[in-house]
């Protein structure tokens, strides 16, 4: 075969010889569009240029205008920095980079000192002259051998320890410009001057492979894109990001804390942070009563051997705490509970079940336990004890369908209720190559199937993602952008014929006779904790009136209104208002800033009028700032109650 069938995205087909790369397919459409290519797409995935073809293939070329370029741009810039700094720090190490370019890019440096900000401004000034010279980038496969011999003849140990990493049979690829090299599987823009416009963030230090016990390597994290417009929108996203940073929004408003006397990711909830949480567990418990599902309870550790036969352990043991040894029995061992699954297994298996049973939702919040590194801990976005909104349905081949689209169902509403509209669905099945995914493969290809009915059933658009399933069956996750347009993954469903299978799971059907169930995993905020440091940064700390801490805070004017202001408070809380009182000897203006400063969504100022009437002169955050009027205080917690009772986002 001489030729190959290329097909573009617009639906023609190009003939071009065996072995052409991307860019002499772009080159083919049009001088202009190779010009501008960055990268290309085959059969979806996105390659290098410099790609060849071997046989037929969908592609399509990405330019600045698609958003990978942007990740192209990125993993670009990230070479010319390594680039810069070894030219100006000769006997740097170069580790890697990051493998997520979404939003930056990073690389980790083994040097003798901390970088400094005017090494920064150094680093910088030196990108700008690499990128003058407007070096082509060059894609080369080598072998094993001369990886090594390359990596070891320019000093680089961190990189030949990274060259291990890298499977048996698995194509090894370097890329270079002007001077510099290094191991990376790309994709790479054509020339240095496509990266457009940069800038260095910040350096840290992070242990080399994130083990505390291992040397502490010195990170810097930039950002760059096509123009330098889109630098400035994505640098004043990052300013407003830091001002809803949710680790420093939760100790101003006195949600939670993190302290190093009771351990690295594990959070201490303070009474506000509680009230939120126990908000958030009430919202959905309620949804779970009217859907069906009924609460469990589990212990917070469990017998080792019961995450051996569930699998969680030999395919995560290296996120999980060390198993517990029992003193008088070396045989007994314990985990602090890494799942609730495994868990629920057992309350189903621990009475014989019929087709009449069935389905069955087992719903529980339950603390599960991750052995996070201390590098990758960020505030309550990534812990080691985690809340899980736990559920786990239990059904017979033919409710799968029904019972999954009622799932998909919830989460779109309580996404929904919360203001997340901007959602992204992605379809995760597994990498048919792979030895990480248990059970039968023909039960593989059936769920599979099942779930994109459900989704095509809803009319819901997805993206399928290869490889990304659990090992125990496909999932659909619920990815939403917040109001920054910042991504977050959050609810997921996930379908599995494994576990019952490996527990075998039994219920007596019509036919007398005994038959696997269907497992459904679901979690609609997907942690309490996660939700709650996105709920924070979504909402900046202003959460809207059923969910905030304080509902509404009494003002009296002065002293002598306390009384009156107290018996308000009172009656707000009589009606399930979370009210508080301001009793301090303040001016009012300086009792509005603290109350503005801690997000209470209404004052209700009280004086000599609304004593002598029996009102309250309310003012909210939300809407204009002005005070509405004096209104009844009974008129007024009928409005309140009424409000908080429809939970608007």
């Amino acid at each position: 075969m001489s030729e190959i069938a290329v097909r573009l995205p617009d639906g023609k087909t190009l003939a071009v010889p065996v072995g052409s790369t991307v860019l002499e397919v772009a080159e083919r459409i049009g001088t202009g569009l190779a010009k501008a290519a960055l990268a290309g797409r085959v059969d979806g995935a996105l390659v290098d240029l410099r790609t060849s073809l071997s046989g037929d293939a969908a592609i399509a070329i990405v330019t600045a205008r698609d958003p990978e370029g942007g990740d192209v741009i990125r993993h670009s810039a990230e070479h010319v920095m390594a680039d810069a700094v070894k030219r100006l720090f000769p006997s740097v190490q170069i580790d890697v980079g990051r493998s997520d370019h979404s939003e930056k890019f990073q690389y980790d440096f083994l040097v003798e000192r901390p970088f400094t900000p005017e090494d920064l401004e150094r680093i910088e000034a030196e990108m700008r002259r690499i990128l003058k010279e407007k070096s082509v980038f060059e894609r080369r496969v080598v072998s094993r051998e001369e990886a090594r011999s390359l990596f070891a003849g320019m000093g680089e140990e961190l990189k030949l320890s990274r060259l291990d990493d890298i499977p048996d049979g698995d194509e090894i690829t370097v890329f270079s410009h002007g001077g510099f090299v290094d191991l990376c599987r790309g994709p790479h823009v054509q020339r240095a001057d496509q990266i457009g416009a940069f800038t260095l963030l910040e350096s840290a230090g992070a242990y080399w492979r994130g083990d505390e016990s291992n040397p502490m390597l010195q990170r810097i994290y930039g950002t760059a894109f096509a123009d330098k417009g889109q630098l400035a929108e994505h640098l004043e996203r990052i300013e407003e990001a830091k001002r809803r940073d949710h680790r420093v929004l939760g100790k101003q408003l006195g949600l939670f804390f993190l302290s190093p006397l009771v351990g690295n990711g594990l959070a201490m909830w303070m009474p506000k942070g509680t009230v939120l949480r126990r908000e958030l567990a009430g919202f959905l418990e309620e949804q779970l009563v009217r859907r069906g599902y009924q609460p469990v309870m589990t212990p917070h550790i469990g017998h080792v051997d019961l995450y051996k036969t569930s699998g969680h352990y030999p395919f995560y043991a290296d996120s999980q705490y060390p198993p517990m040894q029992v003193a008088d029995d070396e045989h007994e061992q314990y985990l602090l509970k890494p799942m609730n699954c495994p868990h629920h297994i057992q309350i189903y298996a621990h009475e014989k079940r019929s087709y009449r049973d069935l389905p069955l939702r087992f719903a529980e919040f339950g603390t599960c336990y991750r052995y996070e590194k201390s590098g990758e801990l960020t505030g309550l976005t990534r812990v080691r004890a985690l809340t899980v909104d736990d559920a786990h349905i239990f059904c017979t081949p033919d409710q799968v369908e029904d019972e999954f689209r009622t799932t998909l169902e919830l989460v779109q509403f309580v996404l929904g209720t919360f203001g997340f509209d901007d959602v992204r669905i992605t379809l995760s099945v597994r990498d048919p190559k792979s030895e990480h995914y248990a059970g039968d493969p023909a039960q593989w290809d059936r769920a599979e199937a099942q779930l994109q009915r459900v989704l095509e059933s809803l009319d819901l658009e997805y993206e399928r993602e290869e490889g990304e399933a659990a090992f125990y069956g496909p999932k659909v996750d619920f990815k939403v952008r917040d109001v920054i347009g910042r991504e977050w993954q959050l609810g997921t469903a996930q379908l599995d014929y494994v576990l019952p299978e490996r527990f075998e799971l039994e219920y007596v059907g019509s036919d007398n006779q005994t038959h696997r169930p269907v497992m459904i995993h679901r979690a609609p905020f997907g942690s309490f904790e996660r939700f709650i440091g996105i709920l924070i940064e979504h909402f900046a700390g202003d959460f809207p009136l059923w969910l905030a801490p304080v509902q509404a805070m009494v003002l009296p004017i002065t002293e002598r209104h306390v009384d009156y202001g107290r018996k308000v408070c009172e009656k707000l809380r009589a009606a399930g208002v979370r009210a508080e009182l301001d009793a301090r000897n303040e001016k009012l203006n300086f009792k509005i800033r603290e109350a503005e400063l801690q997000k209470v969504p209404i004052m209700l100022v009280v004086g000599d009028q609304e004593e002598a009437n029996g009102t309250v002169t309310p003012r909210r955050r939300r809407g204009p700032k002005e005070t509405e009027g004096a209104v009844g205080v009974d008129a007024f917690v009928a409005t309140v109650t009424d409000q908080i009772a429809q939970r608007r986002p």
